[in-house]
C-alpha cells in the first residue's frame, strides 16, 4: 500500500502544473474512510435506498395537488345523495350537488338557466330551495336526458301547484348551451328583467348515458362507435377513426387525449382501414389494448390509454372544447349585475379553458366583444362577496373590472363523495359573478 501511495503522489505531480502542498491522508484513514463507506450502502438494501430518494418527490407532488385545489369541507347529505344514487332508476347523480346549492344560496335566485339540464338533479333541488325562482330555463342537446328532465321538474311542480306554493314557469328546450343568448331572447323584460340571476353548466357525461352502450361512451360495454351527444348531428367516432385524414386522427389523440402513445395508436388506426375498418366499441378497445405496452402499467395502463382515446373521440365528435369558451362568454353577458356562472368540468382541457376564460372575462372591458382586453386584478381573501353575507365556501378570490372570480382555486369533492361515487373524483368547480 505505501508503494502504492507513493507511485499515486509521483505520478499526480507530474500530470499536474500546479504544485500540491497537500498530502494524502494516511493509509490507515483512508482505509477507515473506505471501509466506513462501503459497509453503509452495503449495509442498506438497494430498495431501501430507492424508498428514500422517491420520498420528497411524493411529497412534493402531494403538496402541489393540495395547492392546486381547494377539497370541498362540505358534509355531504347522504340523505339526499341516497335519493339520487340509491334509486335503481336514477338515470344520473348530481356531482357536487352540496357545494352547487351553496354557490347560490345566497343569490335572491329569481331566474335560473340550466345549461347542461341531465336528468335534472341539480336543477330538482335548486327549485326546491328557492321557492322565489320565477323563472327557470333549462337546455339539453340529448333528447333522452331532455324528456327525463321535463317529467322529474313536472313532478316537482305538480306537487307545489297542489300545495298552491308555485307561481314558477318552467321552460326546456332540445338544445345546444351555445344556443342560450338566442333561447333567453324571448324572455326579456319582466321574467328575466337585466339578466339571469344564475347559471348552472355540468359538463360531465350523465350515466344514462355512459351506461347506455348503443351511445359508444363506454370503454366496458360493447357498442356502436358513435359518441354522438346530439343523436341528430352528422359526424360519429366511426367516421373520424376509418375517413380521417392521417395527421388528423393523431392530432385528436394527442390534443384532445393528450395521449403520449398517440403516433403509434394513429398508425395502427390507419392500418385497420386495410381491414375493413372500425365499427364498434370493442374491436377499438381491443386496437388499442394490444397496442399498449405490457410495460406501460399491464391492464390498468391500457385502461387509462382507453379511456383517453375515448375522451378524445367524444371531444372531437361533438366539438366540445371550441363550443366551451364561446358559450363562457355568451352566458356571462346573459348574467345580471351580481349574477353567478357556476361551471364544473371533468378533465384537464376543459378546466383550463374555463380557468383562462373566466380570468379573460374579469380583465376585459366588454365581456363578449373584447376577449383579451387588460384590466386591474386583485387577490383577496375576503369571502364578503354577496349582499355583505361572509359565505364559509368562498377561500380566495380574484377581482376584475367586469367582476369576481369567486373560486381562484377550483373546489373539488370533499373524501366522502368521491369514496361514494367514484365519478366525482375529477370533478372541478370554478364560479364567477358579474360585477
Amino acid at each position: 500500500m505505501a508503494v502504492a501511495a507513493a507511485t499515486a503522489r509521483a505520478l499526480m505531480k507530474k500530470l499536474s502544473p500546479f504544485h500540491f502542498s497537500h498530502k494524502l491522508p494516511p493509509k490507515s484513514t483512508v482505509l477507515r474512510r473506505t471501509s466506513a463507506s462501503f459497509s453503509t450502502l452495503d449495509s442498506r438494501p438497494k430498495c431501501t435506498q430507492q424508498k428514500r430518494k422517491q420520498k420528497p418527490k411524493r411529497s412534493n407532488l402531494a403538496d402541489s395537488l393540495v395547492k392546486r385545489r381547494t377539497r370541498s369541507d362540505k358534509v355531504l347529505d347522504e340523505e339526499v345523495f341516497s335519493k339520487h344514487y340509491g334509486n335503481v332508476n336514477s338515470a344520473h347523480v348530481p356531482v357536487m350537488l352540496g357545494e352547487v346549492l351553496d354557490v347560490f344560496a345566497s343569490v335572491p335566485l329569481s331566474s335560473f338557466v340550466d345549461c347542461t339540464l341531465g336528468a335534472a338533479g341539480h336543477s330538482s333541488e335548486i327549485i326546491q330551495v328557492h321557492p322565489e325562482m320565477k323563472l327557470f330555463v333549462g337546455l339539453d342537446v340529448d333528447p333522452t336526458a331532455h324528456e327525463i328532465a321535463k317529467s322529474r321538474i313536472e313532478g316537482i311542480l305538480h306537487r307545489d301547484l297542489c300545495d298552491g306554493t308555485s307561481d314558477l314557469q318552467v321552460h326546456t328546450f332540445v338544445k345546444n348551451y351555445k344556443n342560450i343568448k338566442s333561447v333567453l331572447s324571448d324572455f326579456e323584460g319582466k321574467l328575466l328583467g337585466p339578466g339571469v340571476k344564475g347559471i348552472l353548466m355540468d359538463l360531465g357525461m350523465s350515466s344514462m348515458q355512459v351506461n347506455n352502450a348503443e351511445r359508444g361512451f363506454s370503454v366496458l360495454s360493447n357498442g356502436p362507435l358513435d359518441m354522438r351527444m346530439n343523436p341528430q348531428a352528422s359526424l360519429k367516432a366511426e367516421d373520424i377513426l376509418n375517413s380521417w385524414p392521417d395527421a388528423e386522427v393523431g392530432k385528436v389523440l394527442r390534443e384532445y387525449g393528450e395521449e403520449s402513445n398517440w403516433y403509434h395508436l394513429q398508425n395502427k388506426i390507419v392500418e385497420a382501414r386495410l381491414y375493413g375498418g372500425l365499427h364498434s366499441t370493442a374491436e377499438l378497445v381491443n386496437l388499442i389494448r394490444s397496442s399498449t405496452s405490457k410495460t406501460r402499467g399491464g391492464r390498468q395502463g391500457w385502461i387509462k390509454t382507453a379511456t383517453r382515446v375515448f375522451q378524445a373521440l367524444r371531444i372531437a365528435v361533438n366539438d366540445e372544447l371550441n363550443t366551451l369558451q364561446d358559450s363562457i362568454y355568451a352566458c356571462f353577458d346573459c348574467l345580471s349585475p351580481g349574477g353567478r356562472l357556476a361551471v364544473i368540468s371533468f378533465h384537464s382541457l376543459e378546466d383550463r379553458i374555463v380557468k383562462q376564460t373566466f380570468l379573460n372575462i374579469i380583465n376585459s372591458g366588454v365581456g363578449d366583444d373584447d376577449k383579451g382586453g387588460k384590466g386591474d386584478l386583485s387577490l383577496s381573501a375576503d369571502t364578503t362577496v354577496n349582499n355583505g353575507e361572509k359565505e364559509a365556501w368562498i377561500k380566495q378570490t380574484i377581482g376584475g373590472v367586469m367582476g369576481t372570480i369567486l373560486t381562484k382555486r377550483p373546489v373539488t369533492p370533499s373524501e366522502k363523495e368521491e369514496a361514494l361515487n367514484p365519478r366525482s373524483r375529477s370533478a372541478k368547480l370554478r364560479v364567477i359573478q358579474k360585477a
